[in-house]
C-alpha cells in the first residue's frame, strides 16, 4: 500500500481521493472500466479508463456541482458533481480524453518529494 512506502500522509490522501473519485465515476457512469496505479521514485500515476457514454462537454463536467448522475444515484449520496474537480485539485498533473459512445480516460499524476 502507499502507506507502507512511508509516503507523506498528505500525498497518500491526495492519491486516495483521486482513485476514489475515479472509481465512483466508473461505477456510476460506465459499462465497464479499470483503474491502475503506478508508483515510481518520482511520482504516483493513477489512470481510470472506461467504456461508457463519454463526456459531451468536458469543460462543463469540470465545473463543481455539475452532474449527470440519476436521482437514484444522488439519493445514495453520490453524484454531487465534485468527482472531476476533486481529481484535478488533488493531482499535480491531470488529463482527460473522452469519446462519445466509446469511453473516457483520466490520467492523474502526483509528484513525490525528492530525497535529499
Amino acid at each position: 500500500t502507499l502507506e507502507t512506502l512511508n509516503l507523506p500522509p498528505k500525498l497518500v490522501r491526495r492519491a486516495s481521493i483521486c482513485a476514489y473519485e475515479a472509481e465512483m465515476n466508473i461505477i456510476i457512469h460506465a459499462y465497464s472500466g479499470r483503474l491502475s496505479l503506478r508508483v515510481t521514485a518520482d511520482e504516483i500515476t493513477i489512470v481510470a479508463e472506461d467504456e461508457g457514454p463519454g463526456i459531451p462537454d468536458v469543460s462543463q463536467a469540470m465545473e463543481e456541482g455539475f452532474s449527470t448522475a440519476t436521482a437514484e444515484i444522488r439519493e445514495m449520496g453520490c453524484g454531487a458533481g465534485l468527482g472531476l474537480p476533486n481529481m484535478r485539485r488533488c493531482a499535480d498533473e491531470f488529463s482527460i480524453n473522452t469519446n462519445l459512445n466509446q469511453g473516457t480516460k483520466v490520467k492523474m499524476t502526483i509528484h513525490l518529494p525528492s530525497e535529499g
